[in-house]
């Protein structure tokens, strides 16, 4: 897995046009300081060929997770927002502008560490 840093992020997030659309694969709770989440996206680095992306949080502060049989209920349509902030990164599901508005998606994560990996679709 590959780190992503605080300057990555903005074109890590961009390549993946936000993960709009994306599929929400899988949510595995790895222990209870890191999550690994799996979804399924469109890369515009490989000409909007779909692959799969795994984002792992490390050293998890706040989560609010959905069980593994309602992740195919979750409106990806307005895809995935990752936001860093006070050292922080922020996952939640949907547009989101800052922490607190992360803090009400119906999918979040908050941890100190991300990286990410790439694999087929």
């Amino acid at each position: 897995m590959k780190p992503l840093t605080q300057t990555a992020l903005d074109p890590f997030v961009a390549r993946f046009d936000h993960f709009r659309s994306a599929e929400l694969r899988s949510v595995e709770v790895m222990n209870p300081f890191e999550i690994k989440i799996t979804l399924a996206a469109q890369d515009k680095a490989r000409d909007y060929d779909w692959i799969s992306i795994s984002l792992l949080f490390s050293e998890v502060e706040a989560v609010n997770l959905v069980e593994e049989n309602q992740l195919d209920f979750i409106d990806m349509e307005d895809g995935i927002s990752i936001i860093y902030k006070e050292n922080k990164f922020a996952f939640g599901i949907g547009e989101c502008y800052n922490i607190s508005s992360i803090e009400r998606s119906s999918l979040y994560i908050i941890a100190k560490t991300l990286k990410y990996e790439e694999s087929a679709f």
